[in-house]
């Protein structure tokens, strides 16, 4: 069975659009907020967004960094291939702020609660959201939900969500795969 393309171009900006002004909303001015995004792809969302809220609030100074959560994962050792952690880039403090944790899929949470350890290295924030660009409900294995979701899919354990990005994939889009497929 083909892989199935469940958001397109068009929804993928108008998606990333309404995440920002659900952001602004809650954040206004940004002073007191900073936005963190999870390594590898919730750091292709988060750029996005913070050039998105830059463009429309006026504001250059929304401080973005990228957490990588590789050793911070419960599974780390447990893994045959060998990982090759990405960058961290966290120039700022988030002692006391309100961050907003963004990945591009939430699955079933352990991704999220890795990147909460690693995140409390760096400071305790007052607030941190979660912002999730696809949402897949069933099979969480932790309590943890986003305070802001772009689409949520409702899936079985056979089937993947994978969100395109055009830095790296050449296009803007999600496609849903059965587990024989990739």
């Amino acid at each position: 069975m083909k892989p199935r393309k469940i958001v397109n171009e068009q929804e993928f900006q108008l998606t990333i659009l309404r995440l920002c002004y659900q952001l602004i909303e809650n954040h206004d001015n940004f002073n007191d907020t900073v936005i963190i995004g999870l390594q590898p792809r919730g750091s292709f969302l988060a750029k996005r967004i913070t050039e998105e809220l830059k463009k429309i609030t006026g504001n250059l100074n929304i401080p973005c960094g990228l957490l990588d959560v590789t050793f911070y994962r419960d599974d780390f050792r447990r893994r045959d291939d060998v990982l090759i952690p990405q960058s961290t880039e966290i120039d700022f403090i988030i002692e006391n702020k309100n961050v907003i944790l963004i990945d591009d899929v939430l699955f079933t949470g352990r991704t999220i609660r890795s990147g909460l350890d690693a995140m409390l290295d760096f400071g305790r924030p007052k607030l941190v959201e979660l912002l999730v660009f696809i949402d897949r409900r069933y099979s969480r294995h932790l309590p943890i939900q986003p305070t802001y979701v772009g689409k949520t899919v409702d899936t079985v354990t056979e089937e993947r969500v994978k969100v395109s990005w055009k830095e790296t994939d050449g296009e803007d889009a999600v496609y849903l795969f059965t587990s024989k497929e990739n």
